[in-house]
């Protein structure tokens, strides 16, 4: 069984940044990589960020030069430092585990993420 806690949503005003983690506990040696999704109402899941166990990172377009996805591996957690943020990030954010193939994923609860002034 794995489980992923996510914490660090909430309010900020635009311009402003957040920092979301992601604590993994479980049967997390099958974890190929970690990310963070966000779906805000009415659209689709879409990636935001993800690293890789050898540290590879990837980006959403919209996100890359704001965003950071880092990862502790003697935690177990993922973090994802968000700045500048713009009121289209708002959604709700979940962070996800997955194996190489991606056949097999593990998502957390969501955390809201609202940008507004």
């Amino acid at each position: 069984q794995v489980q992923l806690v996510e914490a660090g949503g909430g309010l900020v005003q635009p311009g402003g940044s957040l920092r979301l983690s992601c604590a993994a506990s479980g049967s997390i040696f099958s974890f190929y990589a970690m990310g963070w999704y966000r779906q805000a109402p009415g659209k689709q899941r879409e990636l935001v960020a993800s690293i890789t166990i050898d540290g590879s990172t990837d980006y959403a377009n919209s996100v890359k030069g704001r965003f950071t996805i880092s990862g502790d591996n003697a935690k177990n957690t993922v973090y994802l430092q968000m700045n500048s943020l713009k009121p289209e990030d708002m959604a709700v954010y979940y962070c996800n585990a997955r194996n190489a193939r991606g056949s097999i994923n593990y998502w957390g609860q969501g955390t809201q993420v609202t940008v507004s002034s």
